[in-house]
């Protein structure tokens, strides 16, 4: 039997799954701090913890999830992660004690951990197939992929806010319920995948890691989720800085949002044009521009009114393009680093060295950042120190990519 015709409808059933596991997500984990404090009177240091918990039990779990996609085909391990996550929610909806809620955290990121890397894996062999037919590029069907996963980052914390009146154990068994909802539809419409053992010539996924050239990839890319998580631990230091409060940050994350959701598409057709290999180092010099943009700002009294946002506009504007330029082609280039045998697993691989290098730098420089509260000459150092990676990656990848262009 011919699995053409799955073939053709996966791309949308990817597309629209990310859609939904975002709002599933964004619905209920954006609130779990809220609920840690308020409801379960934690101190903001086991509050951190937790989440600190949570985010590596995601990426650092990705290499596995990839791995397993690999060996017992993504459709199986995309269900699993679905079942865990609704596991996790369940737990924070009903967890009494301090540990079922930490178990209930770590399951709702083993759960992505699971489903990601699987999906993006089947998304490029469809992307693959449909470049091949002279539709779509692989490039352009997961710039596609980043816009929806951003309406449901958009749409998530809507709907959880309009929930958390009624307290957030029903918010979490909402979104227990999106992802009930999506295990049934994706259980019907996702291929199987038995034939896979007896076509395939599956590889362990160390073997992964035995590619010098795709080793030195995925460690010059993860600057890019490091750079990108300064959204959330940086900016806000930007924002005290000029005088603001958090309240400021919605805006923020609101432009973040419509760049993504209006432009994605086409500077992924562009970077299509220039070619991924070349595209990279320039979307790596946005991100260094982005934190330099601060640093020029660090020093001088902030203004009244709207302009002392003028840095942060900079810094956000700067990292989300660089952002869209970087992560469509970075994934569009994985197949040619792997076999069909191993997507999975080069997915994961990816994802896990940005989380690797999310904590160390956050480590690094969370007490690094202290210096940029006040408005000073000391304030530029951080923001210079994180301007430093993602350019050292630029230039990185354009020696490691080099024999790649076709």
């Amino acid at each position: 039997m011919s699995l053409r015709p799955a073939t053709t409808l996966w791309p949308p059933v990817l597309l629209g799954s990310q859609f939904v596991f975002n709002i599933g997500f964004y619905a209920v984990v954006p609130f779990l701090a809220i609920f840690l404090r308020d409801d379960m009177l934690l101190s903001g240091g086991l509050i951190g913890l937790i989440l600190g918990l949570r985010t590596f039990s995601q990426q650092g779990m990705f290499i596995v999830g990839g791995a397993l996609s690999d060996r017992f085909g993504a459709k199986i391990v995309i269900l699993s992660g679905c079942v865990i996550r609704v596991a996790g929610y369940l737990l924070l909806a009903f967890g009494q004690s301090l540990w079922p809620i930490i178990l209930g955290a770590c399951l709702t990121g083993i759960g992505g951990a699971l489903f990601s890397p699987s999906i993006e894996a089947l998304l490029a062999k469809a992307g693959t197939h449909s470049e091949a037919k002279g539709k779509r590029s692989r490039a352009e069907w997961f710039a596609l992929f980043a816009v929806c996963g951003e309406l449901g980052a958009v749409l998530g914390p809507v709907a959880g806010a309009l929930l958390t009146g009624l307290g957030f154990r029903q918010v979490a068994l909402a979104g227990a319920g999106v992802f009930i909802i999506a295990l049934v539809v994706l259980y019907f419409c996702l291929p199987d995948s038995h034939h896979r053992s007896q076509t395939l010539n599956i590889q362990p996924w160390w073997t992964t890691f035995r590619q010098p050239r795709f080793v030195a990839f995925i460690i010059a890319y993860s600057s890019w989720l490091l750079s990108y998580n300064q959204l959330y631990l940086a900016l806000p230091v930007e924002i005290q800085r000029s005088g603001g409060n958090e309240k400021d940050l919605g805006p923020l994350f609101m432009l973040a949002s419509i760049l993504i959701i209006t432009l994605q598409l086409p500077l992924a057709r562009f970077a299509r044009r220039a070619g991924a290999v070349r595209i990279l180092p320039v979307g790596f010099v946005l991100l260094s521009a982005a934190f330099a943009s601060v640093a020029m700002f660090a020093p001088m009294t902030p203004p009244e009114g709207w302009l002392r946002l003028l840095p942060s506009v900079c810094f956000v504007t700067l990292l989300t393009l660089g952002q869209m330029l970087l992560v469509p082609s970075a994934k569009d280039l994985i197949p040619r680093f792997a076999e069909e045998s191993t997507l999975g697993a080069h997915y994961g691989a990816l994802a896990t060295a940005g989380g690797i290098a999310v904590l160390a730098g956050n480590l690094l420089f969370g007490s690094q950042l202290d210096r940029a509260l006040v408005p000073s000459t000391q304030a530029m150092y951080p923001w210079l120190l994180l301007a430093i990676f993602p350019l050292c990656s630029a230039l990185a990848l354009h020696v490691i990519c080099r024999p790649l262009r076709s």
